[in-house]
């Protein structure tokens, strides 16, 4: 077995250097010799490579049924790395234009500040400053949206770090509604803790508000390795490109647990190993310095 570390990869191509850093040279020859345009296995919630596994789309279909249906609370939950903030922003790219939508992503701020960030993000114009001229113009803006057959959504990812006393001014922002339907459907992301914070006696309000819970899990094996071709050809190449031998996908299903970040993670070292070697064949020879060089990150 060859030996491969980051210092093994070629850097430079003959005559390029002036042309751009080394990295740059060097992501251009990785990305030649496996055919691909983009990097498959980057760490970013791009829509473009969301992978529908039964549970990312039985989620993703229950946040849009309860932003259309007017239900109120939709909470989504998962482990870290299971695709909350990817699935959240294929919802948003696939949202019809007549439901308007704010996104806050760090939600460990006062009411009053959080108030105000949510009437930014819908555009809202403000003259006041106080929690009581927002929470106005804020309802002003979704009753005149009702009017014109609009609905409105706030999205609030990693909401597991919410306390206690924003979660319920966040409920008080639920009883903006009519006698028939809700104005403003709340979509509430987080890990697990997330889940175990509404549990609290307190929150018993909150929790029955609930219209759609989901929770996000590991993907199977099948799926992983579905996911690995779904990766690679929407980064250009193709599974007959490359191939993954099934010992390796099941080692990294078995590493990962199936977490999507974590899959990333392995498979974007298992390429750098194998183009050290100038392979596309990812063998367990290839794989195992990757499968060391990470295990402590996905302990």
């Amino acid at each position: 077995m060859v030996e491969s570390g980051i210092s093994d990869y070629p850097q430079t191509a003959p005559g390029t250097g002036s042309h751009g850093s080394e990295t740059e040279n060097f992501l251009l020859l990785f990305n030649a010799f496996f055919g691909f345009s983009e990097q498959p296995f980057n760490n970013t919630p791009d829509p473009h490579f969301f992978f529908t596994s039964r549970r990312h789309c039985e989620a993703l279909l229950s946040i849009s049924f309860g932003v259309k249906q007017r239900r109120g609370f939709i909470v989504v939950t998962g482990e870290v790395g299971s695709g909350k903030t990817t699935l959240c922003r294929q919802f948003l790219h696939q949202l019809s234009p007549e439901i308007k939508t704010a996104v806050i992503l760090n939600p460990k701020i006062s009411g009053t500040h959080l108030l105000g960030s949510v009437i930014h993000d819908f555009g809202i114009e403000c003259r006041g400053r106080t929690k009581r001229d927002y929470f106005e113009a804020l309802n002003k803006f979704l009753i005149d949206g009702l009017g014109h057959e609009q609905n409105a959504c706030l999205i609030i990812d990693e909401a597991q770090g919410l306390n206690v006393r924003l979660l319920e001014e966040i409920r008080l922002l639920s009883n903006l509604e009519t006698s028939k339907q809700k104005l403003l459907q709340i979509v509430l992301l987080g890990q697990p803790e997330l889940r175990d914070l509404l549990k609290k006696t307190s929150l018993r309000q909150l929790r029955q508000r609930i219209g759609v819970y989901a929770h996000l899990q590991g993907l199977d094996l099948e799926e992983t390795q579905s996911y690995i071709h779904h990766r690679l050809t929407q980064a250009g190449s193709s599974p007959e490109q490359i191939w993954f031998a099934p010992q390796v996908v099941a080692k990294i299903h078995e590493v990962t647990r199936g977490i999507p970040r974590l899959v990333n993670t392995v498979c974007d070292r298992v390429l750098m190993a194998a183009y050290s070697q100038q392979t596309k064949e990812i063998t367990s020879d290839v794989a195992t310095c990757a499968f060391e060089e990470l295990a402590f990150i996905c302990a």
